[in-house]
């Protein structure tokens, strides 16, 4: 099980590291009636980091987490809640905002709704990788 988390803290950092870097490129970019394509794939390819980042820190770091700590398995509902009871996040509502801006992403395929996702993907994804960085910093210093 140890090796698992170690994997894995292995994965949350190379995803931390490619969200901010796609992060920082669209914060430069900014928001805008029109975007170049180049532009455009920047924000998509944001949109992607984002939804796969959310996903692998509930559906599976979390996980791992809660059976190396020999929690009981149960929803996601549940393993989030005990991540907020490890203080790994202050506002359980951002986390649920997170996650419906993923929703929204997986589900859009046309241009024009998925720019309209952009601002808030600007606005939460500090607070993601924060999330993403206090799970790290916690299971490193569990493992």
């Amino acid at each position: 099980m140890k090796a698992l988390l170690e994997e894995n803290i292995r994965l949350l950092q190379k995803q931390m590291n490619w969200l901010k870097i796609s992060y920082e490129e669209c914060q430069h970019i900014g928001l805008k009636q029109a975007y170049t394509v180049d532009e455009f794939g920047k924000f998509e390819t944001l949109c992607g980091r984002f939804s796969r980042s959310i996903d692998f820190l509930i559906r599976k770091f979390l996980r791992t987490l809660d059976a190396y700590e020999f929690e009981t398995q149960g929803t996601l509902v549940d393993v989030v809640n005990r991540a907020h009871k490890r203080g790994l996040f202050q506002d359980i509502e951002e986390i649920r905002t997170i996650k419906d801006i993923r929703n929204t992403i997986v589900h859009e395929y046309i241009e024009d709704e998925l720019r309209e996702v952009f601002d808030e993907m600007l606005r939460y994804t500090p607070k993601l990788l924060e999330f993403m960085s206090n799970t790290l910093r916690y299971a490193q210093e569990r493992g």
